[in-house]
């Protein structure tokens, strides 16, 4: 019989693989030394306190409890109160108005923030640097004008 042929390639291949399946082996064996399947409970319960801490320790039972009140506790945004329908209404300039496009924005002369209207959104025409009166609504993109009618 003939003895078998290896190659540069084939002896390289070898080497890689043997490399990988070591690598694989000294992997494994440091699972099975970290392991945590053999922890108890105990060792796996941590404990908050009531500053909302973590930590391995149980409470102390003999310790001072603080008292809460129910109903001072709010998990959801709270209820609005009913606006007075005349705070609705507010003032304010227009600082920038393109008709042939069909919107512009508002200044409010109280919270000086800038508010987007649509022509759609207009009782009567206006032009840039008009007082007018508006009320707000909330749209997709934030505060949109609607009711606007120019001031006297």
């Amino acid at each position: 019989m003939s003895k078998s042929h290896l190659t540069s390639g084939k002896k390289e291949r070898e080497k890689k693989k043997n490399i990988k399946r070591q690598d694989k082996l000294q992997r494994k064996e440091e699972r099975k030394a970290h392991n945590s399947k053999g922890k108890s409970f105990e060792d796996m319960v941590a404990y908050v306190d009531e500053y909302g801490r973590i930590s391995s320790t149980p409470p102390d039972p003999t310790s001072k409890r603080s008292e809460f009140n129910v109903d001072d506790i709010q998990i959801s945004t709270p209820k609005q109160l009913p606006s007075d329908p005349a705070d609705a209404i507010r003032r304010g300039r227009v600082t920038f108005f393109n008709d042939s496009k069909g919107y512009g924005f508002i200044k409010d002369l109280d919270s000086q923030e800038s508010i987007f209207v649509h022509i759609n959104d207009l009782e009567s025409p206006v032009k840039e640097n008009d007082t007018v009166t508006f009320e707000i609504v909330i749209g997709h993109k934030g505060p949109n004008a609607v009711n606007v009618k120019a001031a006297v």
